[in-house]
């Protein structure tokens, strides 16, 4: 990971750099890259660290890098980082005078920071009159409002039961409605409502998320707007009152209402607009007495981008504070602290000056091929970017186990540029040279989405990353096949493993008493498709047959001083690449695209054929009657019994993994059995219900079991990023 300072070209303040420690020691309340963030900053400014961890962090990077390092509990969050006595505990024993919480958590927690004050610490976040109001989403909303600040169109009172809302939608909001839970935020158990008879289902859904994420169950409702941006303002507020804005940051490109891409300053905004709505923002965060590092969040319309309306405030750090410092020259956890301390704000707004161009693209621990589910594993090779303008900030380490407990973001890489071309060229170049092996991310989706023509022209907007996807051309999905030389170096790597031994039956060359023949490797590249490849031994080397195409030469050969990376030569042509091997798994990573690919046994050939499944898993649209969980997770609901009549796209269960619920359909019609209960583990493709297909009267369907509208599974973010 390199530093957190800003880059050695990117701009610096004028503001005089303070020689006093705020404190002497900090505990950092919170885990991976913010937490390894934070304990960074600390070090640079010669102060104590000391990190807490859960049993399923024991070895994480921040428990490595910080002074010192307390046990909090086991790895579920309620009994580790939400733990308020424990991490109280730890600081006592420890002698921290402040805590820091990052970002999710406990960051904006009422309770911790009256708790952290009753016990004689410093919360390095704001008073608990701004996290009161803040908080609550119905309660800041009509606060904001009251101090002449723009909001968005909607219905957001407390207390209000399911039939309410409905009528609600109805009379007061209209549809495409947003469903927001009051007290959390970063895309929580959001969602989108198109229809009226979607809207019951909808909040159910969303009272589970909101009641799991954040202990209170309370929902509001906004307008939907069409193709909105999502833009957000850098406050900073001493104690003494002063408030100023740091410039605005573009965070419009999302997935399920989690950010991806984010940028400062907006391509869209004015210089007119940008002291407008950063007033507006220091307006908001003088409504509440605000002190520390805060960021209000905005809508505001493609097609009339001087109007913009308030959706929330973040009471804390946010996700994307790098293209802020980026641009700026302060670091915002050195301020966050000092603040804390007493100290008054660095510089007036009059000299707060941006300089350059920042983006940050967030590596999230996701299988684009698989529909960006979550993905667990070990860091079997790990190659994170250096150079001008670079920096990442991470937690990731060679073996370093990614569970499905946590949040699935890995790692941010950002890039500072003199405008917004050179950024985006040094982010391209920088997400190219990023090497994760052994997990499933989405680097190779973010290069693509980098260069889209409405990315490079900055013309963005929430929808643009769903609207965009099908033509993305990512490797894995459907219509998309593996590369050749990804199959052919896997297949070299094993016959070469394979000729290790000694004598003419160790020897993998088709050596037999009579004609030679080759030797067949069988790879498996997703959960219905394989590839096989014969490598057959000539006068003049190697050559291979793909899926029994014609034999072309090939060699794989080892790159010096480079370990695990590789030469693959494919019939004259030449591609080097990571390749890692985990007994029968194979990782290959190129330009920033991965795969794995598991060496199908004998036995499991045969089996497969046997079964009748074929290297394509049946007849193309031939729907199966086997449900498998799509990722390692946890039952978190059962719709349906055992001897239920369903019909094809029927919610059976829901299963979550890395806070996101996933909601699993039957794919043919017929009689049900499950085989999980609420709160059972699951494995990755795991069998949890078959469909034994028979004829289904639908007259003889109850309204509760009529088919889901989706008609593929679905995710609903649970606790994702903190944004």
């Amino acid at each position: 990971m390199t530093s957190n300072a800003p880059t050695s070209n990117a701009p610096t303040s004028n503001a005089p750099t303070p020689r006093r420690k705020p404190f002497e020691t900090v505990l950092v309340a919170n885990r991976g890259e913010i937490a390894c963030r934070i304990i960074r900053t600390l070090r640079a400014l010669g102060i104590r660290s000391v990190a807490v961890y859960s049993d399923a962090d024991r070895d994480a990077l921040h428990v490595s890098l910080a002074d010192a390092a307390v046990r909090l509990g086991p790895a579920a969050p309620h009994a580790s980082y939400l733990n308020i006595d424990a991490i109280l505990a730890a600081a006592a024993a420890t002698g921290a005078g402040a805590v820091h919480p990052g970002y999710g958590f406990l960051s904006e927690n009422e309770a911790f920071a009256r708790a952290c004050a009753d016990a004689g610490l410093v919360f390095v976040g704001p008073g608990l009159t701004a996290l009161a109001v803040m908080g609550d989403k119905i309660r800041g909303k009509n606060h904001v409002a009251g101090s002449g600040v723009p909001v968005i169109p909607g219905f957001s009172r407390p207390g209000q039961s399911d039939a309410q809302l409905v009528a609600a939608a109805a009379a007061e909001v209209g549809y495409p409605l947003l469903i927001k839970p009051s007290a959390g935020g970063g895309g929580k158990g959001m969602l989108r409502v198109d229809a009226a008879g979607e809207l019951a289902d909808a909040l159910v859904t969303a009272r589970r998320v909101a009641q799991g994420s954040f202990g209170d169950d309370t929902l509001l409702l906004e307008r939907y707007l069409d193709r909105p941006r999502h833009i957000e303002v850098q406050v900073l507020a001493d104690a003494s009152g002063a408030v100023i804005h740091l410039g605005e940051r573009e965070c419009s490109l999302q997935r399920r209402h989690q950010k991806v891409i984010e940028e400062a300053p907006s391509p869209l905004l004015d210089p007119a607009t940008r002291a407008r709505i950063g007033e507006a923002a220091c307006r908001a965060a003088r409504s509440v007495g605000y002190t520390g590092a805060g960021t209000v969040e905005f809508l505001v319309s493609d097609m009339a981008p001087d109007e913009f309306f308030f959706m929330e405030m973040n009471t804390r750090l946010q996700v994307e504070h790098p293209v802020t410092e980026l641009v700026t020259g302060l670091d915002l956890v050195e301020w966050q602290l000092r603040i804390a301390a007493g100290e008054s704000l660095p510089l007036t707004q009059a000299e707060v000056v941006l300089t350059g161009h920042a983006i940050e693209a967030r590596v999230y621990a996701e299988n684009p091929a698989r529909g960006f589910l979550p993905s667990q594993g070990a860091v079997l090779s790990l190659s994170e970017p250096v150079g001008d303008g670079i920096r990442v900030d991470s937690s990731l380490r060679p073996g370093l186990t990614i569970s499905g407990v946590y949040d699935p973001m890995l790692a941010k890489v950002i890039a500072w540029g003199a405008d917004r071309a050179e950024a985006l060229a040094r982010l391209d170049r920088a997400l190219a040279d990023t090497v994760v092996l052994g997990v499933h991310t989405n680097v190779e989706f973010l290069r693509l989405l980098l260069r889209n023509p409405d990315v490079a022209a900055g013309r963005l907007d929430t929808g643009l990353i769903e609207r965009s996807l099908p033509g993305l051309g990512l490797r894995g999905m459907p219509g998309q096949p593996l590369p050749d030389h990804f199959s052919v170096a896997a297949a070299l790597f094993l016959h070469a493993a394979a000729g290790s031994g000694t004598g003419p039956w160790a020897q993998p060359n088709g050596w037999r008493l009579g004609p030679a023949r080759p030797a067949r490797y069988s790879l498996r590249v997703s959960a219905t498709e394989t590839v096989d490849v014969a490598v057959l031994t000539g006068p003049d080397g190697l050559s291979v047959a793909v899926d029994d195409r014609m034999p072309v030469p090939a060699r794989l050969s080892p790159v010096a001083d480079h370990s695990g990376t590789f030469a693959c030569e494919l019939d004259g042509r030449l591609e080097v690449l990571q390749l890692v091997s985990d007994g029968p798994r194979l990782w290959l990573g190129q330009n920033g695209f991965s795969a794995e690919l598991v060496h199908r046994s004998r036995a499991e050939r045969l089996a497969d054929r046997l079964a009748g499944r074929g290297r394509a898993g049946g007849e193309a649209g031939t729907a199966r009657p086997e449900v498998r969980s799509p990722m390692p997770g946890t039952v978190v609901a059962v719709h349906l019994a055992t001897g239920d009549l369903i019909v094809a796209g029927q919610r059976i269960l829901t299963v979550e993994a890395m806070k996101m619920e996933h909601h699993l359909l039957a794919e043919t019609d017929g009689l049900l059995t499950v085989g999980v209960r609420p709160g059972d583990l699951v494995r990755l493709d795991q069998i949890v219900a078959s469909v034994d297909a028979v004829a289904v009267a639908t007259t003889t369907l109850t309204e509760a079991s009529a088919p889901d509208t989706e008609a593929t599974p679905s995710a609903t973010p649970v606790k994702g990023d903190p944004t």
